[in-house]
């Protein structure tokens, strides 16, 4: 399931309009429509960069109610989605620890490996799917991190000076290359693309 969105940012063109949580961008983001603002307007998830869009009839009170019920019911399905994973009813094992017993075919090469490691073949393989997990978690993050940096750009700075460059350089791993072009790019844009970057980068690291 998806989680509920917690912050967003708001931007009328170039400008950013504001950032915080939903009911705060939402009544920013009415209060320049209402104005009669040329520019669009586009809202971002803070984490994914995913557009966000607003039902912004009725009063302010109306709108932030409307949210608010929104994001109970976001929790109360995150909630109920979580405590039918708890029923679930587990296979034979260790229920304490979470041990359930499986098949598993290797070579006889890799069972003797394996039953030369410390602790014998269960350690020695539970040790590897872990690290094989952790490694592929971080190559998850880091490869979302990226697509949100890549998402806001394709977004908002799509005709700016050095657009394609930036991509590059983000996907190249050149923090230094990134930052230089962007710096160059209307203020608001560059200070988000750079905040999205730090984490596509940290990721990295």
């Amino acid at each position: 399931m998806t989680s509920p969105i917690a912050t967003c940012t708001a931007f009328e063109g170039h400008r950013r309009i504001a950032s915080g949580s939903l009911p705060e961008v939402a009544l920013a983001v009415k209060a320049v429509l209402a104005r009669g603002e040329q520019a669009p307007v586009l809202i971002f998830d803070d984490i994914t960069s995913q557009p966000v869009e607003f039902d912004l009839r009725g009063t302010s009170e109306e709108i932030v109610a409307r949210l608010a019920s929104q994001e109970r019911g976001s929790e109360a399905a995150a909630e109920q989605t979580a405590a039918t994973e708890d029923d679930t009813p587990r296979g034979r094992g260790r229920p304490k620890l979470g041990v359930v017993a499986r098949e598993v075919t290797l070579l006889p090469r890799h069972w003797d490996w394996l039953n030369g490691q410390s602790g014998g073949a269960s350690v020695a393989l539970r040790k590897l799917v872990e690290a094989a997990r952790v490694a592929g978690e971080d190559k998850d993050r880091r490869r979302a991190a990226q697509e949100a940096v890549y998402r806001f750009m394709t977004a908002l700075a799509g005709n700016l000076p050095d657009y394609e460059d930036a991509t590059r350089a983000l996907y190249a791993n050149d923090r230094s290359r990134f930052a230089a072009i962007v710096a160059a790019w209307p203020d608001d844009v560059s200070a988000h693309a750079l905040r999205l970057a730090e984490s596509a980068f940290a990721a990295i690291a």
